[in-house]
């Protein structure tokens, strides 16, 4: 039987050996790329200002995104030390960085001067909003919306600043996340740090150095947080067409988040709150795990209101069953069904608390950075 509960945090830490990386990048979003090209193996040059990464201030958060790095400090408006830095890229494959546009021309680190001394070099910009204008006849392209025939990017974002909350709100993710009652959440995870600038810039200065290696030349790859996010809502951007489809509306009318298919109008994908006022996640959207469900609540007489079975969520036998689960649940506690579906596989978890999740025993395996690595080495 193959063991999948092996340590991941080492098994693939070969993957990336000899990549040799220079990192410019502050805060959140670069260092955490680059924190995981380093559980790949990757070697890991930290510049920071002489002034320190800001997110130093936080101690153990700046410890978990930089443990395992080499780090140097510089002036990055001395002379030499620029010129310290170019000698580490002359060697380096890939060097990120996270300034507003124009900056590394400033300092001396532009593209063509960069790839005067290292044609190889792969550079990684992670930037709010993408650049614009003459930047897209550069060969810098904008993560989600850039074109092939090299027309210009038309948009006066770029030098803006912004943090994650901006970043989110401006690419339509931070207004999909609303409660079942319409009212807006903050989300307390960097979704556009995260995934629109670490885990895009990973994926693109990866594509990017495999690219180079058998070309021999590198390029300059802009990261845009917000496009990336906007790519990201594949599913929103078509379901609310088919509500409104379904419902009778225009296919262009404004559907509401959580009326949209899997943001709370069915009754077999949506969140049912608790007698103490906690909450279970029911993903049972296949046929089979509603029937299932529908087995272990004990109500049969919902097992053929599916969509499957063409029962959408504007039926009234939809709106019915979305309350009589709602009232099935909240007759019990959390730690109630907790134990009645720990025996059952029909898609149907508890909202666990992050310290809830730390005690699980699916995250037995994080390391003392609290840390767990998104893959697994299957042996």
């Amino acid at each position: 039987m193959t063991d999948m509960h092996v340590s991941n945090h080492d098994q693939m830490a070969d993957c990336l050996q000899g990549l040799r990386v220079v990192d410019l990048t502050r805060n959140l979003p670069g260092p955490f790329a680059t924190r995981l090209l380093t559980d790949l193996g990757a070697d890991v040059l930290k510049i920071e200002p002489k002034q320190g990464d800001p997110a130093r201030v936080f101690g153990e958060l700046f410890a978990a995104l930089n443990h395992g790095k080499t780090t140097e400090k510089h002036d990055f408006h001395d002379p030499e030390a620029i010129e310290a830095i170019k000698a580490h890229l002359k060697e380096a494959d890939v060097m990120l960085d996270s300034f507003r546009p124009g900056v590394l021309a400033e300092m001396g680190l532009d593209a063509k001067t960069l790839h005067t001394i290292n044609p190889k070099l792969v550079i990684v910009s992670i930037t709010g909003y993408g650049v614009a204008g003459n930047y897209a006849k550069e060969g810098i392209y904008l993560e989600g919306a850039y074109s092939i025939d090299g027309s210009q990017v038309n948009h006066d974002w770029s030098d803006k600043a912004g943090h994650d909350i901006n970043f989110m709100a401006m690419s339509g993710v931070l207004d999909q996340l609303r409660t079942a009652q319409g009212e807006q959440a903050m989300p307390n995870i960097q979704f556009a740090d995260l995934a629109g600038g670490s885990d895009t810039a990973v994926i693109a200065l990866l594509a990017a150095v495999f690219a180079a290696q058998r070309t021999g030349r590198g390029r300059h790859i802009a990261i845009s947080m917000t496009h990336s996010l906007y790519n990201h809502m594949v599913m929103p951007k078509v379901t609310g067409k088919l509500i409104n489809s379904l419902s009778g509306k225009g296919l262009n009318d404004t559907l509401l988040p959580q009326h949209d298919f899997l943001g709370g109008a069915l009754p077999c994908y949506r969140l049912y709150q608790t007698a103490d006022q906690r909450y279970m996640a029911v993903g049972a959207l296949e046929l089979k795990f509603w029937q299932g469900l529908c087995e272990v609540l004990d109500l049969p007489e919902l097992k053929g209101v599916h969509w499957q079975l063409g029962i959408m969520p504007n039926r009234p036998e939809s709106q019915t069953a979305i309350k009589t689960i709602a009232a099935k649940f909240a007759s019990q506690t959390l730690e109630h069904w907790q134990g009645v579906f720990a025996a059952t596989d029909v898609c149907v978890t508890p909202v666990l608390s992050l310290q809830e999740a730390k005690a699980h025993p699916l995250f037995a395996h994080q390391n003392e950075h609290q840390a767990t690595s998104g893959w697994q080495q299957v042996n």
